[in-house]
Parts: structure tokens; C-alpha cells; sequence
């Protein structure tokens, strides 16, 4: 009996330290502490370039409350996305792949295989997207083909939709 009240005040220091851990030591935004997106807003980025892709420069593509998105292009690829805040300025902007097209064409619904003409589909699996996080908290994605750029898996990360 007496070897187990001297294991007793051990045993609940342990069980002490389990119950405080993560909510008592400051964690980093590596740490998982990062903003997360309330729900995701896919655009389909290459309809919203549409000819520009044939100029080069930077093309303002969409306007989202006080954020304006911009595509830098050049020989006919896209080399970047730039997206400016208002205020604040130029905001961060990840770089997502998936092998899943995210973004539909504006207006298409229910469309059957014999009017899909052939040039018009992407004949690649991969999706290139570039998102920020808007004043409301939502993310917003531009999705292009991987054949539009420049250099598409460098700094990409694999997207996982939202549950």
C-alpha cells in the first residue's frame, strides 16, 4: 500500500501535463494555428483570361470586394498570380495542383458528349489553382489547365476540398 501512494502524486503530475498539452505552450502558425477557410470559391480562371493568354503583361482578371487578381503572362503561359488588397496591399497567394477540375465554365449544365467539341477540352488531368483568403475569411481559387503554365508543379501543393 505504501508503494502505491509514493506512485500516486507521480502519476497525477503525468496525467496533469497530458491534459495541459497544446492548450498551455504557445504553438506557431506551422503548427496548425493558421487562418482556415470558411468554404472555398473556385473560378474558372482560364475562361477569365480568355484572349489575354495571347498577350503578354500582367491582365486583371477579377475583381473580389477590395481584392483585385492579377495574371502575369508571357510566350503565351502564365508565370504568375498576383492578387492586391486596397488597403493592405499585395496579400499572400498559395499555389494548390489537383487532379480533379474544381471550376465549371460559366453557365454549363447538363450537356451531352456529342456537342463537347474536341480543342475545347483540356486534355491534361492536372489542375493548376491560385487562392487567397478574402476580408470575409472565404478562399477564393483560380483554376487553370496545367498546359496554361508556365511552370506548374514547382511550389504547388495538393488540394484537399473542404468536407
Amino acid at each position: 500500500m505504501i508503494k502505491l501512494l509514493r506512485f500516486l502524486p507521480a502519476f497525477f503530475a503525468v496525467l496533469g501535463l497530458i491534459a495541459m498539452s497544446g492548450s498551455a505552450i504557445p504553438q506557431s502558425k506551422k503548427d496548425g494555428m493558421e487562418k482556415k477557410a470558411k468554404q472555398h470559391k473556385h473560378q474558372n480562371g482560364k475562361d477569365l483570361l480568355g484572349a489575354n493568354i495571347k498577350k503578354g503583361g500582367e491582365h486583371k482578371i477579377h475583381t473580389n470586394g477590395k481584392h483585385t487578381a492579377f495574371v502575369k503572362v508571357s510566350n503565351g503561359k502564365i508565370t504568375g498570380v498576383r492578387v492586391h488588397h486596397a488597403d493592405k496591399g499585395d496579400v499572400p497567394v498559395t499555389k494548390y495542383k489537383s487532379k480533379k477540375k474544381m471550376a465549371e465554365a460559366p453557365g454549363s449544365g447538363f450537356q451531352t458528349v456529342s456537342f463537347n467539341v474536341a480543342q475545347a477540352q483540356s486534355l491534361g488531368w492536372t489542375w493548376i489553382g491560385y487562392s487567397y483568403l478574402d476580408e470575409y475569411g472565404d478562399e477564393v481559387i483560380y483554376w487553370y489547365p496545367y498546359e496554361m503554365i508556365y511552370d506548374g508543379y514547382t511550389g504547388a501543393i495538393e488540394y484537399v476540398p473542404m468536407a
